[in-house]
């Protein structure tokens, strides 16, 4: 009797922890990442923690189609906001594997938290993203069209570039 309550004891633990380490452990499907996206924080090894959204943002879109925008926020003294254009181009996300720019997925480079939260790393710095539900697609859409003018100008442009600009 007490070999059979031993053992129904160990295996209710087992179900137990299966089942709570499946709760912490999230499955998000890769279409979830299809949205507008704030920088929540971000932390650089070894420094103190920074709080965005209040001067300091940064925002990422991801579209269905693959098209990635991401820029830089800022609240200027005067109280305006000025959008810095970081990159434009394409992602993947395939089986919880996240690439952007055809740059090589690394391990620690994103994590879901949960439908509405994931946390990355670049480099030596640690972001937390918040998904921006409700954004207005005028916004996003400028945010979009501000990254694409920030594109590599075209081989013509660059001759000049490399012509009367460097030796």
């Amino acid at each position: 009797m007490k070999r059979n309550n031993l053992l129904q004891l160990v295996a209710t633990l087992v179900l137990v922890l299966f089942a709570f380490g499946n709760a912490h452990a999230q499955k998000v499907a890769d279409k979830e990442l299809i949205g507008v996206w704030l920088m929540e924080s971000m932390q650089w090894e070894g420094e103190k923690k920074t709080e965005c959204g209040i001067n300091y943002t940064q925002v990422k879109v991801y579209r269905a189609n693959g098209e990635y925008a991401c820029a830089e926020v800022v609240k200027q003294k005067n109280g305006t906001y000025v959008i810095l254009p970081h990159e434009y181009g394409t992602y993947t996300m395939k089986n919880g594997i996240y690439t952007e720019m055809g740059r090589e997925a690394y391990e620690g480079n994103f994590e879901w938290i949960d439908k509405t939260h994931f946390k990355g790393r670049w480099k030596k710095r640690h972001d937390v993203w918040k998904k921006s539900p409700n954004m207005p697609e005028k916004l996003v859409n400028c945010v979009v069209e501000k990254c694409k003018a920030y594109q590599t100008p075209g081989s013509d442009i660059q001759q000049l570039i490399g012509k009367y600009m460097f030796k």
